[in-house]
């Protein structure tokens, strides 16, 4: 892996505690650091109750550390008022879940282009072009959700997260409403996209087989970030 790759996220120190200062207080996150670099697939692994989902949803600015601070770009997200974050959340960072999300009364196309067109901008035709070329939906643009395929589907939610040109491509155990082999497909798709667009990706799995794709490895141990390596398959 180079070592000159320009990095896009840094987390110094941060923790999330739930219920602080009560007889409750749980440490979902201890204080960790971490440099996420530009172009790079990376995967997230540890057992379930371990922080991964917390790690994700902090570096994903939904969910605020209660210490530390996160930079994406060089931009200190959470000192952000919550009006500056969402705008962030939506121009430089994208989203994919389980659960696909599309809205079932829009047509794949329209949902793929409703971030652009509720932060009022124009639409990149060329790379929108490449998106979905990328995808292999071109063919599939004017359906709407209930008409395609589970992988169709998370292939629109996938078009959809990367058509703003986010600096980070979040994905939270995207493959968990797929069959074996269409959620390889998409773990593929995610991969050959990561490099053909120089998109940095970071996977949430607790599947090796998942995490055996990527191009490094983060281990989450007991709410604590235990090791960052590139993946010794490679």
């Amino acid at each position: 892996m180079e070592n000159s790759r320009h990095i896009v996220l840094r987390a110094e120190g941060i923790g999330k505690t739930y219920a602080k200062g009560t007889s409750l207080e749980t440490q979902a996150l201890k204080p960790s650091n971490l440099e996420i670099e530009e172009g790079v697939f990376y995967a997230i692994i540890g057992r379930s109750g371990s922080g991964k989902s917390t790690l994700l949803h902090i570096l994903g600015g939904l969910d605020r550390p209660t210490e530390g601070k996160l930079f994406i770009e060089n931009e200190d997200v959470f000192e952000l008022k919550d009006k500056e974050l969402a705008k962030l959340r939506r121009r430089r960072i994208g989203f994919v879940f389980q659960a696909y999300n599309l809205l079932s009364e829009h047509t794949a196309e329209e949902n793929i282009l409703m971030p652009i067109h509720l932060d009022g901008r124009e639409v990149d035709t060329e790379y929108y072009n490449r998106v979905i070329e990328a995808l292999s939906i071109t063919n599939k643009l004017k359906n709407y959700p209930d008409e395609l395929s589970g992988g169709e589907q998370q292939r629109v939610a996938i078009a959809r997260a990367l058509v703003s040109r986010p600096a980070i491509l979040l994905a939270d155990e995207p493959t968990g409403n797929l069959d074996p082999s269409t959620g390889d497909e998409v773990l593929r798709l995610l991969k050959s996209i990561s490099h053909a667009f120089n998109q940095t990706v970071i996977l949430v799995t607790h599947d090796m087989e998942i995490a055996a794709m990527a191009d490094r490895i983060i281990k989450l141990n007991e709410g604590r970030i235990e090791d960052v390596k590139d993946n010794p398959t490679k």
